[in-house]
C-alpha cells in the first residue's frame, strides 16, 4: 500500500469521523426537540383536562340553577292555580 493510498484512507476516515460527530450532534438535537415537544404536549393535556373539569363543574352548577328555577316556577304555577281554584269555587 503506497503513501498516497494510505493518506487517502486516513482522509476518508477523518471525513467519516466528522460525519459521525455531526450525526451524533443531530441526534442529540432531535432528541432534545422531541423531549421538549413531549413536555409541551403533556402541559397542553393537563391544561385541557383542567379546563374540562372547570367546564363540567360550571355545567353542573348551571343545571342545578335551572332545575331550582324550574321547581320554583312549578310551585308558583301550582300556588296560582290553587288561588284561582279557591276564588272561583
Amino acid at each position: 500500500m503506497g503513501y498516497d493510498e494510505l493518506q487517502a484512507l486516513r482522509d476518508r476516515v477523518r471525513v467519516l469521523e466528522e460525519r459521525v460527530r455531526g450525526l451524533r450532534t443531530s441526534r442529540r438535537i432531535l432528541m432534545n426537540l422531541l423531549a421538549a415537544q413531549e413536555r409541551e404536549r403533556r402541559a397542553l393535556i393537563a391544561r385541557l383536562e383542567a379546563e374540562n373539569g372547570r367546564l363540567q363543574r360550571e355545567k353542573a352548577r348551571f343545571a342545578r340553577a335551572v332545575l331550582e328555577r324550574n321547581i320554583r316556577i312549578v310551585r308558583l304555577e301550582e300556588s296560582l292555580r290553587r288561588q284561582n281554584d279557591a276564588s272561583s269555587g
